[in-house]
C-alpha cells in the first residue's frame, strides 16, 4: 500500500483536464504509441465532439521513481456541474487531487466548486497551472489568483503544458512525493465503495470500486449493502482505457472493476458499499444517496408508432446511466411519450442526442420544468413535475419552488449586464467579491425554474462568453406562482401549460399566444388563442377566418340581396365556430416547445 497513489484531476470545463490525463498515461507508458489517441479517456463520440467529459473513467498506471515501482490510479471526473454527484463519489475514493487551472483564464466558477468538494474530503491539493505555452499565459498572476481565491499555497506551483508535454515528469514526481498512500486495514472485513457503474454487452453490469479495507477475490460471495442481495464475484479487472487487465484479487487501497454477472446497473448504484457476504461489516460507507433528478421534460417520438422503440431505448440507456429516471405519460397534443428526469440541462441534451443517434429515433422534447411542492388547503403536501398535474386553483394554499445557489465569475466590465439579467430572473444577491481588480465573483440565490431554459445562453451572450457559471441546489422557497394555460378555440392545450411567476405571467402569456398565432393554419372560422390563469384571460390573439366571397354571383340589383347572403354566411360561420375543432399541426408544438 505504501507504493499506491490514488488521485483525481479537477478543473473547470476546457482547462485541459483530458489532455493532461493523456500526457500522464503516455509518460507512464500505459498505452502503446499505436493505440494512443487524443482524449483517450473519453469513450463516447459526443464527448470527443463537444470536448467534455460526461462519464468519468479510471486508469491504473505504473511509474518508476529512483528504482521504486509505484502504482498510480488516476480517477478522472466529469467537469460539468450536472455530474457533480459523480465528482463527489470519485473524490471520496482518492487521497489527493490535481487542481488544474488554465494559465490564460485563471480561477473559474467550477474550479472553486470542485475545490470545496475536495476540502470536504480532506484531500491533498496540488495546484497545476496548465497551457503555459499559450501567448496569453500569465502563470505568476494565476498563481497569485489561486492563493487569493482558494487559499492553496502556490510558492512551489507545478507549471505544465499538457499539449506539448512540458513539466509532466516533475508533476509525476510531485504526485508520488506529496499525495499520501491509501489508509486501510488489509486484514479487516471486506469494505469497498462503488464510485462508478456501467453496462457491458458481454459482461453485464460492472462496478468500479475502491477497496477501503480487506480484499476481494474471484469466486468470493459478496453482499451489495443497499439492495441486500448476495452475488458471486465472476471476474476482476484493473481499469485501462483501451483493454481491461484481468486479475484474481484486488487488495486494500486499490481500484478495480468487479463483474457479478448482473443484468441491471441499478443493483450496483454509485455510492453503494460491497462487503463479504459471510462476514459482513455492520455499517456501509457514509454518504450514499441515489442521484436525484433536478430537471424534468417530456420526450415524445415524432412518429407516434415508435413509442415502444423509445421505451426500449430508454431502458438500454439507463443501463449505462443510473441517474436517468422516467415514467410513461400521455399528452392530448403529442400522444404517448415519457416524462424523464435529468440531473441538469447538459444531461438532458446529452441523453436526447444519444437516444437520437444510438437508437435512430426522431424525438420532441417539451420545455424542461422542475419539481414544485404544493401545499393544499386541507393541510396535505404534494409534489408536481408536470403543470397539468396541478390541482384546481381554489384547492391550492401555496406553491414552493426549488432554488439554487449560483456562483458566477466574470470580468468586471460585464458586471452591470449580469446584475440586470439576474434581477430579471428573480435572483437574490448573497455575496459580491472582487477576486482581482478585473474579476468579480457573484453569489446569488436563483429559482431553478429561471435557469432551466436559456439562462446559460443569455449569460454567455451578455458577457461575450467570458463569464463562468456553477450552481448547487439549496432547497425550496414559497413563491407567488400561478399556472398559465393556453386555450385554442376554448380548449386547453395541456402540453403548453407552464407554471410561472405571477408578475411575469402577462409577458410569458403574450409571447406564447403570439408564437401560436404564426403557426396555427387559418380555418373557415375565426380561432381565438388565449393565455389564461384559471378562468381569467390575460392575453389573446385571433387567427382570422378564410373568407369566401359569397356575393360574387350578385352583379347589380338590390343591396338587400347581398346582405341576405352575408347574413347566411355569418350564421354558418357561427355554427362552425360552435362545433368546429382546430387540429393543431405537430409543427406548432415543435416550434413553441423546441429548446435551442
Amino acid at each position: 500500500m505504501q507504493h499506491i497513489r490514488n488521485f483525481s484531476i479537477i478543473a473547470h470545463i476546457d482547462h485541459g483536464k483530458s489532455t493532461l490525463a493523456d500526457r500522464l498515461i503516455q509518460e507512464c507508458g500505459g498505452v502503446s504509441e499505436r493505440e494512443m489517441m487524443d482524449q483517450i479517456m473519453d469513450t463516447m463520440d459526443i464527448e470527443k465532439e463537444r470536448g467534455i467529459t460526461i462519464k468519468a473513467q479510471s486508469v491504473r498506471l505504473n511509474y518508476t521513481l529512483n528504482g521504486t515501482n509505484y502504482t498510480l490510479n488516476l480517477i478522472d471526473t466529469p467537469g460539468h456541474v450536472d455530474f457533480s454527484y459523480e465528482v463527489s463519489r470519485s473524490l471520496s475514493s482518492c487521497e489527493g487531487v490535481l487542481l488544474v487551472v488554465d494559465a490564460s483564464q485563471g480561477v473559474q466558477a467550477q474550479t472553486i466548486a470542485n475545490v470545496y468538494i475536495a476540502l470536504e474530503n480532506n484531500l491533498e491539493i496540488i495546484p497545476v497551472i496548465n497551457k503555459i505555452d499559450l501567448p496569453a499565459a500569465d502563470p505568476i498572476a494565476v498563481a497569485e489568483d489561486i492563493e487569493a481565491t482558494i487559499g492553496v499555497d502556490c510558492t512551489d506551483v507545478v507549471c505544465v503544458s499538457a499539449k506539448s508535454g512540458v513539466g509532466i515528469k516533475e508533476l509525476l514526481e510531485r504526485i508520488i512525493r506529496q499525495i499520501p498512500p491509501p489508509k486501510g486495514d488489509e486484514k479487516a472485513k471486506t469494505k469497498a465503495l462503488i464510485y462508478d457503474s456501467w453496462f457491458d454487452n458481454y459482461l453485464g453490469a460492472l462496478a468500479l470500486v475502491r477497496l477501503k479495507d480487506g480484499s476481494i477475490s474471484v469466486g468470493q460471495e459478496v453482499l451489495v449493502m443497499n439492495t441486500g442481495k448476495k452475488h458471486e464475484v465472476l471476474n476482476l479487472y484493473y481499469p485501462h482505457p483501451v483493454h481491461k487487465v484481468m486479475t484474481k484479487t484486488i487488495q486494500c487501497g486499490e481500484i478495480g472493476i468487479i463483474s457479478l454477472g448482473l443484468k441491471n446497473v441499478t443493483d450496483m448504484a454509485v455510492g453503494d458499499t460491497i462487503t463479504d457476504a459471510k462476514n459482513p461489516i455492520s455499517e456501509p460507507i457514509e454518504g450514499f444517496m441515489p442521484a436525484k433528478p433536478f430537471v424534468f421534460a417530456g420526450i415524445y417520438p415524432i412518429d407516434t408508432d415508435r413509442f415502444e422503440e423509445l421505451r426500449d431505448a430508454l431502458n438500454k440507456l439507463r443501463l449505462n446511466d443510473s441517474a436517468l429516471s422516467f415514467e410513461p405519460e400521455t399528452s392530448i397534443a403529442l400522444g404517448f411519450g415519457f416524462r424523464v428526469g435529468f440531473l441538469g440541462l447538459l444531461h438532458m441534451e446529452v441523453v436526447k442526442e444519444r437516444l437520437e443517434r444510438e437508437f435512430n429515433l426522431d424525438l420532441i422534447a417539451t420545455a424542461p420544468t422542475v419539481v414544485y411542492e404544493v401545499s393544499l388547503t386541507d393541510g396535505t403536501h404534494i409534489k408536481v413535475q408536470n403543470p397539468s398535474e396541478l390541482p384546481p386553483e381554489q384547492k391550492i394554499a401555496s406553491i414552493s419552488e426549488p432554488y439554487v445557489r449560483a456562483s458566477i465569475i466574470t470580468p468586471s466590465e460585464y458586471l452591470g449586464n449580469i446584475i440586470t439579467l439576474l434581477s430579471h430572473r428573480r435572483g437574490i444577491q448573497e455575496k459580491m467579491e472582487y477576486l482581482t481588480q478585473s474579476r468579480v465573483m457573484l453569489v446569488y440565490a436563483l429559482p431553478s425554474n429561471e435557469i432551466v431554459m436559456d439562462f446559460y445562453d443569455k449569460l454567455k451572450s451578455c458577457t461575450k462568453g467570458y463569464a463562468s457559471f456553477d450552481y448547487e441546489p439549496i432547497g425550496y422557497q414559497e413563491g407567488n406562482l400561478v399556472k398559465l394555460d393556453v386555450r385554442v378555440a376554448g380548449e386547453i392545450v395541456d402540453a403548453l401549460s407552464v407554471i410561472v411567476d405571477k408578475d411575469k405571467s402577462y409577458e410569458k402569456g403574450k409571447g406564447l399566444v403570439e408564437s401560436m398565432k404564426e403557426i396555427i393554419p387559418r380555418q373557415l372560422f375565426e380561432v381565438a388563442i388565449q393565455a389564461s390563469i384559471g378562468n381569467k384571460v390575460i392575453a389573446r390573439e385571433t387567427v382570422k377566418s378564410m373568407g369566401k366571397n359569397v356575393t360574387a354571383k350578385c352583379y347589380g340589383g338590390d343591396i338587400t340581396r347581398k346582405r341576405k347572403l352575408l347574413e347566411k354566411q355569418k350564421e354558418g360561420k357561427k355554427r362552425m365556430k360552435a362545433i368546429g375543432k382546430v387540429e393543431l399541426p405537430q409543427e406548432a408544438f415543435l416550434a413553441v416547445l423546441k429548446i435551442d
